[in-house]
């Protein structure tokens, strides 16, 4: 019964009945008429979830590592310089990346909980004279610590520094769930993935690439076989691709595409930001915080919380799962024993995640936590309660 029961972790996220029957597929034919048929819409209506007319999507079967692998090989040169400011886990792997492919990385320290530094970039992008710097790289969303950065206003001091330099931006735990501007926040890649907001098993890296940055891949000398944009670009162009594809996820995605414009993109960030501010509720109502250090950098598809003083977040998450049958994310990196993580994006309605801080709350009860049961509930019920109604009336 156990497997019934919903995760709460920042992703791979619940995966629909109907996108599970999506991908329970037989083996087909990836060189058939059916299967162009088939992947050429998705190709095309991916495009509207990045929201760029500009640029082109690229997937290949892999994680959000491999777009990000993708996205640094087909546009550099061994030795090229990138600006990355490390602020979580993942901008932190980034960094890790790029050093192993011979890249010399300007890396830019910040504490965790803060955001992408608009600030600081400028400043460094500023005093690069010989332009030396060829692209920013940017978590929009960082997992680890529940901070959503302000991709708009990193693309305004690129702007400012009139420095030519790429844009490229993970977008792997927010895409489909916040919004995204591509076209309009002037990334020239966004990497994103299939296991989170698309609700879909793991298996798919997703890319939008923009004129600029397949300019670059022209003369990009970084080595690259199973992640040659031009192999895929020169396939995909008629409906095909180079290898053999993901087919169950193809069909998933496909599905996945048709899910999230039923609901409507907009009302999908509106669900998103109501059940995190549910969370963000009972994270006050239990007299705890958030690693997010303001407001502004509040992500919607996950919260990291510190634990008290004297606890161990592993401990918790430990005894949520071992009691309950149900997984939260641990604390990573820095956050490790600090803080656990509560996921709420993909397939998520008010009922699951009020299950999700009940339990929460049990495996808390249940360790000492000085919390009072049921205070985190309440204050997210009364949210919830309150928004939905008002959501209703709107819509009627």
């Amino acid at each position: 019964m156990s497997d019934q029961n919903p995760l709460f972790i920042p992703g791979p996220t619940n995966i629909p009945d109907r996108l599970r029957a999506a991908m329970n597929v037989q083996t087909r034919d990836h060189r058939a008429p059916d299967f162009v048929e088939t992947f050429a819409p998705v190709l095309a209506d991916t495009k509207k979830v990045f929201a760029t007319t500009e640029g082109t999507v690229i997937t290949f079967p892999a994680s959000g590592t491999g777009g990000w692998e993708a996205a640094v090989c087909n546009t550099l040169s061994p030795g090229d310089k990138v600006l990355v400011a490390r602020y979580g886990m993942f901008s932190h792997r980034w960094i890790d990346l790029c050093q192993r492919h011979g890249l010399d990385v300007q890396i830019i320290e910040c504490d965790w909980g803060s955001g992408a530094p608009a600030d600081k970039f400028e400043a460094a992008l500023s005093a690069d004279k010989t332009r030396e710097i060829k692209a920013v790289l940017v978590t929009h969303n960082e997992t680890a610590t529940g901070v959503k950065s302000d991709i708009a206003a990193v693309r305004a001091a690129m702007n400012a520094a009139s420095h030519p330099a790429m844009l490229f931006v993970d977008c792997v735990s927010s895409l489909a769930s916040m919004e995204f501007q591509m076209d309009a926040w002037g990334v020239d890649i966004a990497v994103s993935g299939s296991q989170k907001g698309f609700m879909l098993a793991t298996g798919m890296a997703i890319l939008g690439v923009s004129p600029k940055a397949l300019e670059a891949m022209k003369t990009a000398k970084l080595h690259r076989t199973f992640f040659d944009f031009r192999d895929m670009l020169a396939t995909n162009a008629s409906g095909g691709f180079p290898y053999t594809p993901p087919l169950q996820l193809i069909y998933g995605m496909r599905e996945s595409l048709k899910m999230l414009f039923e609901e409507g993109l907009e009302n999908v960030y509106a669900r998103h930001f109501r059940l995190a501010e549910g969370v963000r509720r009972a994270v006050d109502a239990w007299g705890l915080s958030l690693v997010a250090q303001s407001p502004d950098l509040y992500s919607d598809t996950v919260s990291a919380v510190y634990v008290p003083e004297g606890f161990d977040s592993n401990a918790l998450t430990e005894q949520a799962f071992n009691a309950y049958g149900v997984s939260f994310g641990i604390g990573l990196g820095e956050m490790n024993g600090k803080a656990f993580r509560i996921g709420h994006l993909g397939s998520l309605t008010d009922v699951m995640v009020l299950s999700g801080l009940a339990t929460i709350e049990m495996a808390m009860a249940d360790l000492d936590y000085p919390i009072e049961l049921g205070s985190g509930v309440a204050a997210a019920q009364e949210y919830l309660r309150k928004h939905r109604a008002a959501l209703i009336k709107t819509a009627a």
